[in-house]
């Protein structure tokens, strides 16, 4: 992935210095002018964002909006979900829905295996689904990976994948907040550059474990979901599909 690099350009610790209002009243004049601007701002560049997003991605992603989900149509107000967070760039969110997607197809597989998908009159649905729903919904995801290549409802590679790939990068990496499973993979020394106000031409050599470090695992998290985002969730959309 073109994430992962050995060394990293970055400014470091570049913090201004504040003056601070003295007198009560200005002090509170000031808060307030500062609310209404943050109000207005706020707004205008959600609004910003979102239409930019719209205009640049709309037509790459809208075709993940025509699908028919015949066995299971609960699935396709989350695929629509996780489609409008690819639009407006919620990257990580679109990751975390697409676990989630994940997760609830492998359960449903396992539940309609057991009940069918034949018509069942709404006066037994209780019947029919209560067992199946105990047996099946509180399973986690190994453990439904396990259940459904043991029914043959997925095959031996598609088992790998998801057992070995996806539940510990994408879903423990991100439904657990774990940034050492997501970023085991980059150097655990990387180069930075640090600079100051003081003397702008002049860059120090920083050598760091950005593997460890909060606000670069933040960093890093966030690049990897942008870049990870849509493939994984083309991925499971295509997996889905086939498997309904």
């Amino acid at each position: 992935m073109g994430l992962f690099r050995s060394a990293t350009k970055s400014i470091l610790a570049l913090l201004p210095s504040y003056q601070f209002l003295t007198r009560r009243e200005d002090t509170n004049s000031r808060c307030n002018q500062v609310k209404r601007s943050n109000k207005a701002m706020k707004k205008e560049v959600f609004e910003k964002a979102f239409k930019e997003g719209l205009n640049k991605n709309f037509n790459k992603y809208s075709k993940y909006f025509d699908f028919e989900f015949y066995v299971y149509p609960e699935l396709g107000s989350l695929v629509f979900e996780i489609n409008k967070c690819l639009i407006i760039e919620f990257s990580r969110a679109a990751i975390t829905l697409t676990n989630h997607l994940l997760e609830r197809v492998l359960k449903l597989s396992l539940i309609y295996n057991e009940t069918g998908i034949r018509p069942i009159l709404t006066d037994n649905w209780v019947s029919v689904f209560t067992e199946p729903n105990k047996k099946f919904s509180s399973i986690n995801l190994g453990s439904s990976i396990e259940k459904c290549k043991k029914e043959g409802l997925i095959t031996d590679d598609e088992k790998v994948v998801l057992f070995d790939t996806i539940r510990n990068l994408m879903r423990n990496g991100f439904s657990h907040a774990d940034p050492n499973i997501v970023l085991d993979k980059i150097p655990d020394e990387s180069t930075f550059f640090q600079g100051s106000f003081t003397n702008p031409t002049e860059l120090k050599k920083v050598k760091l474990n950005q593997k460890i470090i909060p606000v670069f695992q933040s960093i890093q998290m966030e690049n990897f979901a942008k870049e990870n985002a849509f493939p994984y969730f083309d991925f499971i959309f295509r997996f889905t599909s086939v498997a309904l």
